[in-house]
C-alpha cells in the first residue's frame, strides 16, 4: 500500500495522509461533525429569517388596521360636525312649509339633499326610528317615557335622527318610548 502524501484544499483543510495524523475514518466523522453544526446553523437562520417575516407580516397588517381605524374615526368627526347643518335645514324645510316661498323652500332642500348625498358617500346611514318601531338601547337615546297608543317599550315619538357609519353609532336616535297604552281619559272599569 503506498501511502499519499497529505494535500490542502481551498479550504485550507487537510486531506487525510500520514502528515495530518488522522485516518480517513477520522476525517470523514470530522467533516461530518462540521456539516452538522453547518446544517445546525442553516437552520437557526432560516428559524431566525422565518420569525422576521412573520413579525414583519403582523407589523404590516397592525399599520394597515391602524390606518383604518384612524381614516374610520377621522370621518366619524367630518359627520359629527356636518350634523348639525343638516338638522338646521331640516328645520328650516319644517318652518318653511307654513310659508309661500317655494324658492326658499326648494332652494335649502337641494342644499340638504346635496348634503345627504355627500354625508352618504362617506358612508353615513340614518337609523332606523320610527314611531311604533322596537326601542333599541344600542343605537336610541330614550328621552323620555310617556304613554301613547303604541306598545310598551317601542318607540313613540322621534325627537332626531340617530346616524351610523358602518356598525359605529355616530349620533344615537334621540326618541321617547312608550308606557303603555294611553287612556282615552274615561273610566276602563
Amino acid at each position: 500500500m503506498t501511502e499519499r502524501p497529505s494535500t490542502s484544499t481551498g479550504s485550507g483543510q487537510a486531506v487525510p495522509g500520514p502528515e495530518t495524523g488522522l485516518s480517513e475514518e477520522e476525517a470523514a466523522a470530522g467533516a461530518e461533525t462540521e456539516l452538522d453544526e453547518a446544517r445546525r446553523q442553516a437552520e437557526e437562520y432560516l428559524s431566525d429569517l422565518r420569525r422576521v417575516a412573520a413579525d414583519f407580516d403582523n407589523y404590516r397588517k397592525r399599520v394597515a388596521r391602524d390606518a383604518e381605524m384612524q381614516r374610520a374615526h377621522a370621518a366619524e368627526s367630518l359627520v359629527g360636525e356636518l350634523l348639525p347643518v343638516l338638522d338646521n335645514l331640516e328645520r328650516a324645510l319644517d318652518a318653511s312649509e307654513h310659508h309661500e316661498e317655494a324658492k326658499v323652500v326648494e332652494g335649502v332642500n337641494l342644499v340638504r339633499q346635496q348634503l345627504v348625498e355627500l354625508l352618504k358617500r362617506r358612508g353615513l346611514e340614518p337609523i332606523e326610528a320610527e314611531p311604533g318601531g322596537t326601542f333599541d338601547p344600542h343605537i336610541h337615546e330614550a328621552l323620555s317615557h310617556q304613554p301613547s297608543e303604541h306598545p310598551e317599550g317601542s318607540i313613540s315619538e322621534v325627537w332626531q335622527r340617530g346616524y351610523r357609519i358602518g356598525d359605529r353609532v355616530v349620533r344615537a336616535a334621540r326618541v321617547v318610548v312608550s308606557s303603555g297604552a294611553a287612556h282615552a281619559g274615561g273610566d276602563s272599569a
